[in-house]
């Protein structure tokens, strides 16, 4: 069971039947946060928003003055993060980037590449002599480096350390380090490493790869000035008042840092940095019992909320009692203590959580999804069976208005 904020919770309880489900976004606690983990870095720690996480314009806003910039990883992500935060350095990663990617990267200024393969690096170089003559475009090549034992062992995705479509071995990405810096692509300025090798790691697990990863950059004699060690720090789902222990992640690094003078690091924590501020808001349509075990039929779902279908767990909650019953037969209300969450779709998939103790729970009251602020919405699959879309609500803005912006299915609406 996690609470909402204040905010949210009096949003959650105001909107009527048909306003839900909604997404509601505490931006003042996401910005309390973002300055926290800031506070906790050492200065030459840059700190790079990975958008992938949420996107949404209001999010991206919220934490410009808390990043250092922003890493997009397609064509899409990169027209709508320079729309949203314009002039704001970009950093353009992922695998598979199209010439039409690479161009509109280019002609927007992005600050650096970084590069998944010498393919890529080569019609990186190519399309930077025709659309960018004048300037040298920077380079971080994207390296899949074995890693200590055991340090990957916690991770809950792992992108490297092991066989992946992501970067390159270290034995084709060093002479591709050593053929920038001998000016055999004068297009190109090489700055350093790009090594995102795993999610999911607490403190002491990133400090771990981030210094192997420093260590073989600064090993191979060529002159770097950035080691970009990703992001992946945990975000548990399970007992999310267990946070990442942002303090000791930052004295790590700044020993790391005191040990190579000069050097920049930089990380790219997304969910990590956004996932506690945003809750999806929705109320108990029917509670009803089958074989012996309760579920609770949810307006909206899994198709709105696909997180813990993703990654297998039970998305953490809790319940706001509303007293009205509208209605002149029984209400439909839990009675064995535990009951399983479930959304509208014709499947047995669409499970939100499993077996919760909610002994009270009744038709009409409202459940609350927390550690809904990333890889929530823009990861689900909005369109299956066509229910409605939710609603979108960002509390606590700066300019302090009256109400919330929202966005409704059909479009955006600005109160003021």
């Amino acid at each position: 069971m996690t609470l909402p904020t204040p905010a949210v919770r009096d949003q959650a309880l105001a909107l009527a039947s048909p306003e839900l489900p909604a997404y509601l976004y505490d931006l003042g606690a996401l910005r309390a946060h973002a300055a926290r983990v800031r506070a906790a870095l050492p200065e030459q720690v840059e700190l790079y928003y990975a958008a992938k996480a949420n996107p949404e314009p209001e999010i991206l806003a919220a934490l410009e003055p808390r990043v250092d910039g922003y890493e997009v990883a397609s064509g899409g992500e990169l027209a709508h993060v320079a729309a949203a935060v314009p002039g704001r350095p970009l950093a353009f990663g992922g695998p598979g980037k199209t010439p039409d990617e690479v161009t509109a990267a280019l002609e927007l200024g992005v600050e650096r590449f970084h590069v998944e393969s010498e393919h890529e690096l080569r019609v990186l170089a190519e399309l930077a002599r025709r659309v960018a003559p004048r300037r040298r475009v920077a380079v971080l090549p994207r390296v899949n480096l074995p890693v200590p034992d055991g340090s990957l062992a916690g991770s809950a995705l792992a992108m490297g350390g092991r066989p992946a479509p992501f970067g390159m071995d270290p034995a084709r990405a060093e002479p591709m380090l050593r053929a920038l810096a001998d000016g055999t692509y004068p297009q190109l300025e090489p700055r350093g490493v790009h090594a995102h090798l795993a999610s999911g790691l607490d403190a002491a697990g990133l400090l771990a790869v981030a210094r192997s990863v420093v260590g073989w950059a600064t090993g191979l004699g060529v002159p770097i000035t950035e080691v970009n060690v990703g992001g992946g720090m945990g975000v548990d789902y399970a007992a999310p008042q267990r946070r990442f222990d942002w303090a000791a992640y930052g004295e790590g690094l700044a020993r790391i840092a005191g040990e190579h003078p000069g050097l920049t690091l930089r990380i790219e924590p997304g969910r990590a940095l956004t996932a506690y501020c945003g809750w999806y808001a929705t109320e108990v349509l029917d509670v009803k019992r089958s074989h012996g075990e309760e579920f609770a039929v949810l307006r909206g779902g899994t198709h709105h909320l696909r997180t813990p279908a993703t990654k297998g767990h039970d998305q953490p909650c809790s319940v706001l009692p509303v007293e009205g019953w509208p209605h002149p037969w029984p209400r439909p209300a839990a009675g064995g203590g535990r009951v399983t969450l479930v959304g509208q779709l014709c499947t047995p998939k669409d499970v939100l959580a499993r077996r919760v103790p909610l002994p009270e729970l009744r038709a009409g009251d409202r459940v609350v999804f927390s550690l809904a602020g990333a890889y929530a919405w823009n990861i689900s699959h909005h369109d299956f069976l066509m229910h409605p879309r939710p609603g979108f609500h960002f509390l606590n803005r700066e300019t302090q208005e009256a109400a919330p912006a929202t966005r409704n299915p059909v479009g955006v609406t600005r109160t003021a």
